[in-house]
């Protein structure tokens, strides 16, 4: 029976005690409520106290929107160098601080509308009945709340409070100048009509009423507070921008606390960024049509000029008509002199091409090659990527400074893109030149023909000849502002708006409401589940059955709840509790720990009663296990044989004059020694005086015949025994017993205490003994809160080892509705838990 017993507790030392675990969590449910309420209080008030933050976008679409009424070859429009470079552009315009501060100062974002709430100020833009005007060529006051409360008859009261001796600030916003200001009194307040212009040395604005504004206004105070400008488009500077992958759209998202004004500032951005992608688009066609004015101008004035000499001299001579010969002459040396003068307008456009590069930083405004039909590839391809590597630096110029490594990676790209469109203009001029040089040398065989026509048709025919030349190239440059001028008004942004920023109810993202009530779920149990392992971990007592059938082979006789009373007769005097069925299930279990010896079925059965320390209550057992006996009608007699701290006199309320010492000296007998109690069918040999050397006198030969003695006239001979730890004696006693018992108190006996009688035990120097776990308490969470006690070889006894039944048999029950649900919920759950046991014990 031992051997299975020490197999079994092998097989269970090894496993997590989930069970015991579980009744330690549950028995601190208070501790649970606690932290709930705690962590599920501050979620709440998290919750409400957090500013709500939300979460709004737009969407736009980016796509090159050639001007369909040209040919490529003629078309005078802005490139920004591809769908994908625009892309990129568009990301880092919406960043930049020059595109924010377009949009800050168009919503005027620097007036701030304020009202104070449960929490904080909250953010009243778009939601005040009134709209401050700012007269923004005046100073105002910075940084401080200008107080406004509403009155009747669209009056209201501003209020102003001044630090004392110390200056406020005022910002010229027209030209972001500043200067202090040292008010003469610390407080300003005047009521004012909504409309009528505030005019102060610190304030210069006006109030003006909003035409949806709500009626019932009278009474609400609100504040206005006028910011920094660079302050405030600082702020904005963390707009989110998406390129959605593989397509030309952009989502461009922003948080903010008053919906309204994120949806205005991302509606505005967005109108803004399109408004100047079109004026830059038109500002290159812009350029192309002056430079195309100015040499129409000239070649009008020429053209005037011309035909007034040619006029002149028709009149003068009387010819009206070139001769036959001369016509034939006059049409070949006109065509020549067309194509003159399209090669020195390529070269007039090099010269002016070469100019501007040289005298220019940027290069964004360079007239188009397309007025003078040069359809050198490498031109136009220069003319692109300079412009777009000019837009580039632009940007980086305002964000960063001028040793940031991007920026000067931009510079040095446009110095080497310089450098060769420098190149590709000599080398086009070169090869204009040899065609002007063959023109010439035509020329020159016309000029010949020319000669020999009579002097009047040589002037007519050069008359004729440059004033048709003249018409053609002023018709040619009417028809090309024509063209620039249809160029700008057909421009149109490449930016399209998909999706508007708009408020259609959206929750906010913070503060995350549902998170924070889970993550105060897991808090308010994970903190308490911590709380009480880590105290469990800690505690070197022990405070369950379990653990003792984990780590030790001796078994368990049985489990004693806890006694609360003035006096240790616990069986006697409360017979029907809870305690005094505990002690007959220990009467019923030692039934089998007796030494089957039929030599002593007639003698009295010998029960030593030891623990590991004082005060573990193994004198208050064996008060009670005497009692249990005795009631039984067996003649029952309980010795105090702690010799060196006796107390089992006390429990009796005796003396302690004599007992057995006395009988071991030699100076009482047996029948001196022994005493009566009230308790029928019990008597009792307390210890009497202390002996200079009591384990000497336990080893005496009068010990033996004390005991046998005792044995022939008592059915139980119950011996409260010395703590083995503290001193040997009780092992001496062992000898004398048929069945020892070994008092384990609960949540004060350590855990290695037993261990020195468990290690005698599996090597078979102490035999018959078994744990009893006293003062136990289903309110420390270490048991089932089902009674139970253990036989021999862990076989179940009949008595309910602690807690109470709940069959009303115990005088000391009280049980409510609400336990007995509670006790149900845990028999079900300790039916579930004994199942995997058995499981988990079957798989081993």
């Amino acid at each position: 029976m031992d051997k299975n017993n020490k197999n079994k507790t092998q097989i269970d030392a090894g496993a997590i005690d989930i069970k015991t675990y579980f009744y330690k969590i549950i028995a601190h449910w208070k501790l649970f409520i606690i932290f709930l309420l705690i962590t599920f209080g501050f979620a709440y008030y998290k919750n409400i106290s957090t500013q709500p933050i939300y979460g709004l976008t737009s969407t736009i679409s980016v796509k090159e929107k050639s001007n369909p009424l040209f040919s490529a070859g003629t078309t005078i429009a802005f490139n920004w160098g591809g769908v994908s470079d625009k892309v990129e552009t568009i990301k880092r315009t919406l960043t930049s601080r020059t595109h924010n501060e377009k949009v800050v100062k168009r919503l005027k974002l620097y007036i701030e509308y304020l009202q104070e709430g449960r929490f904080r100020m909250e953010d009243m833009y778009g939601k005040t009945p009134f709209k401050v005007e700012l007269d923004s060529n005046k100073y105002q006051i910075q940084n401080t709340l200008i107080r406004i409360k509403i009155y009747t008859d669209n009056n209201y009261r501003l209020t102003v409070d001044f630090p004392e001796d110390k200056p406020v600030t005022l910002l010229n916003y027209e030209n972001e100048r500043a200067r202090d200001y040292l008010s003469p009194k610390l407080q300003y307040s005047m009521v004012y009509k909504m409309g009528d212009k505030v005019s102060l040395p610190f304030l210069n604005m006006t109030l003006n009423l909003n035409l949806d504004r709500n009626s019932d206004e009278v009474g609400n105070i609100y504040y206005i507070r006028l910011n920094n400008l660079d302050q405030v488009v600082g702020s904005y500077q963390d707009v989110g921008t998406q390129a959605l992958d593989g397509t030309s759209l952009i989502s461009i998202s922003m948080m903010g606390s008053n919906k309204i004004k994120v949806v205005d500032f991302l509606n505005v951005s967005v109108e803004e960024l399109a408004k100047a992608e079109l004026i830059d688009k038109t500002d290159f066609a812009r350029n192309t049509k002056d430079f195309i004015d100015k040499q129409f101008e000239i070649t009008s004035d020429t053209l005037k000029a011309i035909e007034d000499n040619l006029g002149s001299y028709k009149k003068a001579n009387k010819i009206y008509d070139l001769s036959a010969e001369g016509q034939i002459i006059f049409a070949e040396t006109v065509d020549l002199e067309r194509e003159r003068i399209k090669i020195k307008n390529r070269l007039e456009y090099l010269d002016i091409l070469e100019n501007y590069i040289n005298t220019h930083n940027t290069y964004t405004k360079i007239p188009a090659p397309a007025i003078i039909e040069i359809e050198d590839a490498k031109i136009r391809s220069n003319i692109d990527e300079l412009t777009q590597l000019s837009i580039e630096k632009a940007y980086w110029m305002e964000n960063v400074t001028a040793d940031h490594p991007s920026l000067m990676k931009v510079e040095e790209k446009i110095k080497n893109a310089r450098l060769i469109f420098l190149e590709n203009i000599s080398t086009l001029r070169s090869l204009i030149k040899i065609s002007l040089a063959k023109n010439n040398n035509r020329q020159s065989e016309f000029d010949f023909k020319l000669s020999k026509l009579p002097k009047k048709q040589q002037q007519l025919v050069n008359f004729e000849r440059k004033f048709t030349l003249t018409e053609s190239n002023y018709t040619f440059l009417m028809q090309k502002k024509y063209e620039a001028s249809i160029a700008i008004a057909a421009t149109v942004s490449d930016i399209t708006v998909l999706d508007k920023a708009k408020d259609v109810g959206q929750v906010s993202d913070i503060p995350k409401t549902g998170f924070n009530y889970a993550l105060a779920l897991l808090v308010g149990l994970l903190i308490p589940i911590v709380i009480v392992v880590v105290k469990e971990l800690l505690n070197n007592k022990i405070v369950s059955v379990e653990e003792i059938e984990r780590a030790f082979s001796i078994p368990i006789l049985g489990v004693i709840g806890t006694h609360v009373s003035n006096n240790n007769y616990a069986v006697f005097e409360r017979p029907k509790s809870s305690i005094a069925e505990g002690f007959r299930a220990l009467r019923s279990n030692l039934q089998f720990m007796f030494k089957q010896d039929d030599s002593l079925v007639k003698k009295g059965k010998v029960i030593t009663v030891t623990s590991s320390v004082s005060g573990e209550g193994k004198t208050f057992i064996a008060m009670n296990m005497a009692t249990v006996f005795a009631l039984s009608d067996k003649k029952t007699i309980i010795i105090g044989l702690d010799l060196r701290k006796p107390k089992l006199y006390k429990y009796f309320e005796m003396d302690n004059e004599f007992g057995a010492v006395n009988y071991l000296v030699g100076q009482k007998t047996i029948q001196e020694v022994t005493r009566k109690t009230k308790i029928p069918n019990l008597d009792i040999i307390t210890a009497g005086p202390i002996p200079p050397n009591p384990y000497e006198l336990l080893l005496k030969k009068s010990m033996d015949e004390f005991i046998s003695n005792l044995k022939n006239h008592y059915d139980y001979i119950v011996i409260d025994t010395p703590p083995v730890a503290i001193v040997s004696d009780a092992l001496e006693l062992f000898k004398y017993a048929d069945t020892n018992i070994y008092v384990i108190r609960h949540n004060y006996t350590q855990k290695g205490m037993p261990k020195m009688i468990d290690e005698k035990y599996k090597i078979g120097k102490v035999l018959n003994v078994s744990f009893v776990l006293n003062d136990f308490s289903v309110k420390g969470g270490y048991g089932y809160g089902y009674g139970y006690g253990y036989g021999y070889g862990y076989g179940y006894g009949y008595g309910y080892g602690y807690g109470t039944y709940g069959n009303g048999y115990h005088e000391d029950e009280k049980t409510t509705g609400f336990k007995k649900i509670k006790k149900s919920i845990k028999k079900l759950v300790l039916k579930y838990f004994e199942q995997l046991k058995s499981f988990s014990s079957k798989k081993h």
